[in-house]
């Protein structure tokens, strides 16, 4: 079977769309497989899906975001797909993360690897023109 790595994509997309302001870690972690290491940063130690979303959750109490279009290689069956969001955090500050996800999918478009690249900033600021196109 092929997978349609589009299709997984703008679903993961879709699943975070709707379960990160609900800060539901079920509706995330259904586009992913069980085992599948999700590293939320290049110098973290891989967990999974349910793991890093707990603990993230957990420090947010607000939040905007945006997904860029998908970048796909469909014969890899990989994805990258830019992200930014001003998180509000429990004491009231406010935190820009600007990042982009490279995501590989297994046959059933299920994320099957994860690995994040992001940086932050003090304070809201708003994507630069372009982004996410």
């Amino acid at each position: 079977m092929t997978v349609d790595a589009r299709g997984a994509a703008r679903a993961w997309v879709d699943a975070w769309t709707r379960g990160w302001p609900a800060r539901d870690v079920d509706v995330i972690a259904a586009r992913y497989r069980p085992d599948a290491p999700y590293r939320s940063h290049p110098f973290r130690e891989p967990t999974t899906a349910p793991g890093y979303l707990t603990w993230a959750f957990e420090e947010q109490a607000g939040l905007t975001f945006r997904f860029g279009e998908p970048v796909v290689d469909e014969a890899a069956r990989r994805a990258v797909v830019e992200y930014w969001a001003v998180i509000t955090t429990h004491d009231g500050g406010e935190v820009s993360v600007a990042g982009t996800s490279v995501l590989r999918f297994d046959p059933d478009g299920l994320v099957e690897e994860h690995r994040d690249y992001w940086t932050e900033l003090d304070g809201a600021v708003e994507p630069p023109p372009g982004f996410g196109t």
